[in-house]
């Protein structure tokens, strides 16, 4: 592929030279320009989530749909859409109306599912919140969105919520959050505030009639979900999907995956992130299948478990997360017999992680991905029939129904096909915008001559003849070095091949003389027995890469005490790029240059 593209350059550059020599000699055809689009069948469905459920419930209402372990929940079709039923009726009892927001800050639990579904089905929307957040990041959040309600446990996981539900509880409501009329606690109880068992027992006062009214007037076009992008400055955004985004993304993304009412998918990934959301739980939905969240938050351990008692047929993940599965003893009597496919999206895929997941867990059909939360969120996906290859260097085709075109960033122009660019989306998954900020949505989202819109993604991409996407960086994270542009990822991938590395990320660091340098992040295997030195490192990064690309500076986790043990993540797993710029200024300026375990 490589090799392609650099034969691609080179014939651009002679058709260039030569134009230049002899603009009367006749020129070769005019590239193929980088634009795909995807099939128009399947059609797309205009229904809302409470539809959606219903329609499931006439040929699967006795079927599972799902398990969640860690809670000792298992719940089919009709048992789904019965409580997410009287949950809704409990949300018209406490006054939410049509267009009202609903935050819920949890982990993955069955009542994180049902409230997703209550919520549509009244026509409020479900507001999303990372459980990673701090207080003065959910209380933005709130504030953000104007929540009415906000459903809450006191502890995720390791993460402790009581500081912030304490203050939410004893607040003065004329000058902090006055919109929010209840904080409702999900699971169990604290101190006196109003629990999930008592909305559900409130909704018994609101007839069904009066529930039917509110849901047959909401529309698949309506705004059903709020989701906070993870941005690198200033305060997240929150992306505006519907319900014909959700649906139909969803319906697409487990076509790719070949998804049917047998397959049964075990979803890690936080509900509060599209992956878990929507790769996960409403593909199985939208496909009569079964879902599995195997724990509050993310343990490896459970998750194996989950894959040989509920005999998983898929499994969805970052590479982190699959990383840290290799990393624990397997159960007693493990099976992993029906294991077949599954997705791995969020960040580059190592090749021997790839020989990995098909060796060991079975996974001979897993499937590359790529998406963006306002997209809704899959772009490309690959089939599950694709070669390996082309499952590990690209993220497929794009889906249908979308359209996609590389850009010059700077000039908006679409480049021919094998060059790098701006990736650009199109279609019906695009989101309605940013919550109350049509400045960030204006930036974004662009119409072009013809009156369509095109999402700009901030990816860097490049396709090829056959309509395969590669992303091949994130455009704040390109260093340049001396006008010389440098792509993090393919240093990543070099140096996590290093035997003493497990994991690496690379940043550009601000340089007097050169602009910007390369700077690296890495994590050290476990069981290493000789530790490598900076310039050792260099050197492997040299054998395949150019001299410019060695890391100027090389950052050990966890050999200082202002680095953390392990690289720091967002909550859905993405490496926090900006959190190392930050760590690597106040290492240098302490003169930290090269820290590396002794």
């Amino acid at each position: 592929m490589g090799a392609d593209m650099q034969s691609s350059s080179a014939i651009t550059r002679l058709q260039q030279t030569q134009r230049h020599i002899c603009p009367e000699c006749p020129q070769a055809p005019t590239q193929k320009e980088s634009i795909v689009h995807g099939p128009t069948t399947p059609a797309l469905w205009e229904i809302t989530l409470a539809e959606l459920l219903e329609f499931q419930c006439i040929e699967h209402a006795g079927r599972e749909c799902l398990v969640v372990p860690w809670t000792n929940t298992r719940w089919t079709y009709r048992q789904l859409q019965m409580e997410s039923e009287r949950l809704a009726r409990g949300l018209l009892a406490n006054g939410i109306q049509h267009g009202d927001r609903i935050g819920i800050m949890a982990g993955n639990c069955e009542q994180y599912v049902s409230l997703f579904f209550a919520a549509a089905t009244v026509g409020a929307i479900l507001v999303v919140i990372n459980n990673t957040y701090t207080k003065a990041e959910l209380m933005y959040a709130l504030e953000h969105t104007a929540c009415k309600m906000l459903f809450i446990s006191p502890t995720i996981g390791r993460h402790c919520l009581e500081e912030a539900i304490n203050y939410l509880e004893n607040r003065d409501r004329s000058h902090s959050l006055p919109g929010l009329n209840e904080v409702v606690i999900i699971r169990g109880q604290y101190h006196n505030l109003k629990t999930y068992e008592d909305v559900i027992l409130e909704g018994r006062g609101v007839s069904r009639n009066v529930a039917y009214r509110h849901t047959n007037v909401v529309s698949p076009y309506d705004v059903c979900n709020l989701q906070f992008t993870s941005g690198s400055t200033g305060n997240p955004k929150a992306s505006m999907l519907t319900h014909h985004n959700l649906i139909n993304n969803s319906r697409f993304i487990g076509d790719r995956m070949d998804l049917t009412s047998s397959d049964v998918l075990c979803c890690p990934p936080p509900l509060f992130h599209c992956f878990g959301l929507v790769l996960g739980l409403l593909a199985c939905v939208t496909h009569g299948a079964k879902v599995v969240y195997p724990g509050e938050t993310f343990e490896p351990a459970a998750v194996l478990d989950a894959i040989s008692k509920e005999q998983c047929t898929a499994i969805h993940g970052v590479p982190t997360m699959f990383e840290s599965i290799f990393a624990v003893s397997r159960p007693e009597n493990f099976d992993c017999s029906r294991l077949r496919t599954g997705i791995i999206a969020g960040a580059p895929v190592l090749y021997s992680l790839m020989q990995r997941l098909v060796a060991e867990l079975n996974m001979t059909e897993f499937t590359s991905s790529y998406g963006l939360t306002e997209a809704s969120p899959t772009c490309f996906n690959a089939f599950t029939h694709d070669s390996i290859e082309r499952r590990l260097t690209t993220v497929g085709r794009v889906m249908p129904h979308a359209s996609a075109k590389i850009i010059d960033p700077k000039t908006g122009r679409t480049l021919p096909i094998g060059e790098r660019g701006e990736l650009c989306m199109s279609g019906y998954q695009v989101h309605n915008g940013y919550w109350k900020d049509p400045q960030k949505t204006a930036d974004t989202l662009l119409r072009d001559e013809d009156g369509r819109v095109w999402l700009r993604t901030g990816d860097e991409a490049v396709f090829d003849e056959d309509g395969y996407c590669t992303i091949t960086g994130r455009f704040k994270d390109i260093i340049i070095r001396g006008g010389e542009n440098i792509y993090p990822l393919e240093i990543e991938e070099r140096l996590g091949r290093h035997p003493a590395i497990s994991h690496a990320a690379v940043i550009g660091i601000p340089d007097g003389h050169y602009g910007e340098v390369v700077g690296a992040f890495i994590e050290l295997e476990l069981d290493i027995k000789a530790l490598p030195s900076a310039e050792e490192l260099r050197d492997w990064t040299r054998e395949t890469l150019g001299r410019h690309k060695a890391p100027r500076y090389i950052f050990a986790c966890g050999s200082h005490e202002l680095l953390p043990r392990v690289i720091p993540q967002t909550g859905s797993g993405k490496v926090q790029k900006q959190v190392l710029r930050e760590l690597a200024h106040k290492l240098i300026e302490q003169g930290r240059t090269e820290t590396l375990l002794a």
